[in-house]
This record gives structure tokens, sequence and C-alpha cells, in this order.
């Protein structure tokens, strides 16, 4: 039996049946993910517009260090022997042939040529580059690859990624939120879900609960929504009633939302800011009224808005920054109220941007309008410890982040004018307080929102402009995990015969005039071309010489009209004269020989006088 089917197996081709599908290995699909400004050479600083990336791996993979080999080590590849091996000499067997040599002679130690050069500054150079890469490359900073999550028309303004690095939610100034899902994407890179929370309304801000099955959309409209996981609408906060004049007899914010947070550790409650110069924390099952008003200290009386706000990591206090660059703490303890127990008056010189805990409630982050990046000490806030300036800041969803072990700090930076430095994404040393790295993401866009997710060791930057927006993310294949690394090795599904579907075609003969389809007319226009008179083209004008019995036209007019003019007959005399004397030449037959309306008036009209010039009003004037 074996023999019949290996027989019948013999007139089939060699192709026939099922087919395994051989993946592409893994380091040529993350060789197409790879930074342009992440290459190998040493030059690669001063050639192109962004600096350079730590890329120790990858250098040590292209240039391995080859050690000398040593007579009693293993021989390289090099060394290795073809055929039979050489016949033993008697120098191996350690007789001497031939007269003695010198005991200090070798053939290692003999020169020949010219003694080679002293060691040169490229070389030092080249040492120093190395120290300087194995610096960077102490902070263990993901940039190697890259991939970037389109579909934003306009700049994305907010960043999302739930707890355990799933799913991403992107906010942007064209009204919508993308949600991506790293475990069902491929390669393409696409949303599976958009979502419009409140048309015509900016979105500000996103953010996931601390069991990652709801967030939070924030939008520039006075009313925070509530979506799951899938991005279905839960509910909707109440607006407050805008003519009350007291903030906390209001039920919600009365103007535009400008920030929004979820508890860290509480699901069931969230904090918003909004221009109305108030903070509120809501309870999610509550939607008709928050559970508590906070209003910030000002100078003067009056609405300051409340740009940015933030929990610390345990939930016990709150930080907000104030339209008039003020910073303000509250502590949440029994009896508090809207006084801060921190104020910081003139924190920056223009509105605060973004704030941040530190995860030991030492630190504070805030980053400002100003184009400064400030580090505070919660214990002693008279004065910030350091002041990042040379960080231009033109939006105001820019925020500030740290590294998962908290050890560098992250923010991004506008695209000036004049400028011709892109978007980047600076690090900084959260100990030394000294810049670390500045990377380039975009040439053109700006950089807007940052994040470092612990989980997958990925850093996520928003980017865009006016046109488009998308969000980026830096990896390492050798650091990082899940995430960008497993989307980018998944390809997409080839497109099958069963994925056509044609459109469907109703038929409703029954149906008003109204909606009907409008009759073909084919055989009606194919018998009209056929019909000679109505398919007659009609003659163009004459623009020459008449010809045909037709009268021709000249570059003035008609025939008759020029024969006229040439004549003498018409004399086109109005452009060249005045139009109250063309009037007056007619007053004195209006006077005599009245007809239509004048005869009507003709007892009761008083006598009418026209001015003769206008110099004698001018004159007239000039007197008074």
């Amino acid at each position: 039996m074996e023999d019949e089917l290996e027989a019948m197996r013999a007139h089939f081709p060699l192709s026939f049946g099922k087919t395994s599908n051989v993946s592409p290995p893994t380091e040529s699909i993350h060789s197409a993910t790879r930074r342009a400004d992440a290459g190998g050479s040493s030059d690669s600083k001063s050639n192109s517009g962004f600096p350079s990336l730590s890329n120790s791996w990858i250098q040590s993979v292209r240039r391995p260090k080859r050690k000398p080999n040593s007579s009693g080590g293993a021989k390289s590849e090099d060394d290795v022997s073809v055929g039979p091996p050489p016949p033993r000499t008697q120098e191996d067997e350690g007789v001497m042939v031939g007269p003695p040599r010198d005991g200090n002679d070798s053939d290692d130690d003999d020169m020949i040529g010219p003694p080679p050069p002293p060691r040169t500054a490229d070389v030092d150079s080249d040492e120093d580059d190395v120290d300087d890469e194995e610096e960077e490359n102490r902070y263990k900073i993901p940039l190697s690859n890259e991939i970037q999550l389109k579909g934003h028309t306009k700049i994305v303004s907010c960043l999302a990624v739930d707890n355990a690095g799933a799913r991403v939610l992107s906010g942007s100034y064209d009204y919508t939120v993308r949600m991506y899902d790293f475990q069902g994407m491929n390669s393409r890179l696409q949303s599976f879900r958009q979502i419009e929370p409140s048309e015509g309304h900016q979105v500000r801000s996103l953010s996931w609960s601390p069991t990652s099955g709801q967030f939070l959309c924030v939008t520039g409209s006075a009313q925070a929504k509530i979506y799951d996981r899938d991005g279905l609408s839960l509910g909707e906060f109440m607006k407050g009633d805008m003519y009350i004049r007291d903030l906390k007899n209001t039920k919600g914010h009365i103007c535009g939302l400008t920030f929004g947070e979820w508890h860290p550790k509480n699901k069931q409650t969230i904090l918003t800011s909004s221009e109305d110069g108030s903070l509120r924390i809501w309870d999610v099952n509550n939607f008709l009224s928050q559970t508590q008003v906070i209003k910030p200290k000002l100078a003067r009386p009056g609405r300051i808005p409340v740009t940015t706000c933030a929990w610390d990591r345990e939930g016990k206090r709150i930080a907000g920054g104030i339209g008039d660059g003020s910073i303000q703490i509250w502590s949440l303890k029994p009896g508090w109220g809207s006084r801060p127990d921190v104020y910081v008056g003139k924190a920056h010189t223009d509105d605060i941007t973004s704030v941040k805990f530190s995860s030991d409630g030492r630190i504070l982050l805030s980053r400002s309008f100003d184009g400064s990046l400030k580090v505070w000490d919660l214990r002693q806030m008279k004065e910030a410890l350091k002041a990042f300036d040379g960080l231009p800041n033109y939006y105001p969803q820019t925020n500030v982040a740290f590294s998962p072990d908290e050890q560098i700090i992250l923010t991004g930076t506008s695209v000036e004018k004049d400028s011709t430095i892109g978007g980047l994404l600076c690090f900084y040393d959260r100990t030394k307080l000294e810049i670390v790295q500045k990377v380039g993401i975009s040439p053109t866009c700006s950089v807007v929102q940052c994040a470092w997710h612990p989980r997958l060791n990925q850093i996520f930057a928003t980017s865009g402009d006016k046109s488009q927006g998308g969000t980026h993310i830096l990896y390492d294949p050798t650091q990082s995990e899940r995430g960008a690394c497993v989307c980018v090795a998944r390809a997409p599904r080839k497109k099958s015969v069963d994925d056509y579907q044609p459109e469907p075609v109703i038929h409703n003969p029954h149906a008003l005039p109204l909606f009907r389809d409008a009759p073909s007319r084919k055989r009606q226009r194919e018998k009209t071309l056929k019909d000679p008179l109505k398919a007659h083209k009609p003659e163009l004008p004459m623009t020459g010489p008449g010809h045909g019995g037709r009268v021709g036209t000249t570059g003035s007019g008609l025939l008759t009209q020029y024969l006229l003019k040439q004549g003498g007959m018409i004399k086109e005399t109005w452009m060249e004269e005045d139009p109250r004397e063309a009037i007056l030449k007619y007053a004195d037959v209006a006077v005599k020989d009245p007809k239509f309306i004048a005869p009507a008036y003709s007892q009761t009209q008083p006598e009418t006088i026209f001015a003769k010039s206008d110099d004698e009003e001018e004159e007239g004037d000039a007197k008074k």
C-alpha cells in the first residue's frame, strides 16, 4: 500500500499539498523599525540632525571585540586548517636545527620597516566616544527602534496606557479618541475603535482607572465622560449652573475642562480641573453632583483657570497648577477645605501645563509655558532645586514624566517658528540634576505628551501639527517586552476570495417618487444623438471678417457700428463730460415743459435752486 502511495505521489509536483508558513527571522523584522540616528558609526552625531542614541548593544553585535590568539588558547575561525595536517618538523619536537639563535631575538620581535607612528588624537577621541556611549548606556534607555501609531489628522494632545500595557488611548485636537490593542494589532498599526466624546471639542486628557476597566475622557466641554474598556459610554457628569456666582453651590463645572486624572488607589474617585477656577472630586457612581469642590487661593479676587492637577502615589495629596503661575498642594485629611497646605506663588512666569509627584513623595515636577522644567523638594518649597530652561512649550497639554525607577525625568519640546530643531524628547538625571540626552522625535512636529511604561519598558511620545498627528513608540528588542515587539512581528492577514462582499442592491418599486432611484436615460440620450436637428451644434459667433453670407465683426463691435463711428454719426462723449453739467442741460426744459411727476406738485413745490459749482461749497466750509 505504501509503495502505491509513493508511486502516486511521484506524479504530483513537490509543492503540492499544504506547506508550512515560514515566518521571517526576528532580526529582520526589527531592523525595519530601527531608528535612522541609531546607526553604527560614531560620525552619526555630526551628520544627523538629531543627537545620536545609545546603541552599545548594536556596536557589540556589529563590531565584536576579537581577542589576540595566544599560543595556548583556542584557535579562531581564520586559524582552522583545511585538509590533512602538515608533517611534524624537528622544531615541533624540540630539536634545534642549524646554528643557535640569540636569546633576545624572536620572529615576533623582528621589526621590518620604519617604526609605527605614535598614538594620535583621533584614537583618543574614539575612546572618548566609547566612554560617552558607556555613560549613556548606564541609564538603559530603550531608543534603538521606533514605530508610529497614526490615524489622527491633528496633533495628539493626550495619551494613556493601561497598567498591563495592552491598550493605548490617544486623544487629539481633531475631536476624536483612538484605541489601539497590541494583542490584536498587526504590523499595519491600525486602531480598532474611534470615538468622538464631545462634538466640536478638543480632547485634553485621558486616564485609566486603577483596574484598567474604565477610562476617563476630558474634553474642552464642561462635562467629563466615563467609558468602559471597549469604548462604550457609561455616563457623563453634570454641568453646573453658570448663573450662580459661588462655585461651591454649583453641581459641576461651568466652563471648559483642562485636565482630569483617576485616583491611583480608589477606582470610584476621579479629579478634574477647569477654566472656571476650581478643582472637583467626583464619585463615578454619581454623575449628578461632585463630592468636593476645591477653590484655589488667589492673590486677587476673581476667576483664574486651573490649568492642571495631579494625585500623589497614595492619593492623599492633590497638586494644582494655577493660571497665575502658582503651585498649590492640598492634603486630604479630616476637615480639610479649600485652603492649600502648600502655596508657592509665582512658581512660573506663565501658565503651568503639568505637575507630577514622585512615588516617594519627596519630589514635585512642574512644566510651564515659560519654556522651563522645575524640580521641587516637597520638604522645602520656597525655591526650586533646579530649573531647566530652553524647553519651548506651546501646547497646554505638554507634560513631564518619570522613568520606571524614577531616576530619569523626561519631557517633550515644541517646534519654534524659525528654528531648525524639531520636536525633542529630553532626558534628565534626577540625582545629578543634569541633562542626559536629547532625542529627536520629529523634524517638523512638536512633542506634547510622553510616558515610560514600567512593564513594557517602552517610551511613548505624542506629536503632530495642524495637519497630522501620531504616537511614537521607542523600544529596544533586547530590553523591551511585549507591546510594540509583539505587533511588529505579526504580519497582516492576506486577503482571501471570501473577503469580497458586493454592495447590496435594494429594489423597492412601490417607494414614493422622492425615494425612487432615477430611471436610466441612456436610451433617450442615444436617440437624441441620432436626431440631426436636436444634435445640431449651434454656430459660434463670428470673430473676424464675414464669410458664407454671415456678417463679420471687427475689433470694436459690429460692422454697422464701425461704419457709423468712422463717418462721425456716433460720438461717444459721455466719458469726457461732467455728470453735473449733463444734468443741468435739461434743467430749463424741465421747468418750461414739465412732464410725469412735476405737474402734480407745480403749485406747492418751491423754486428749485441748483448749486452751480462745488468750489463755492468748499469755500464756505473753509470759512466756517
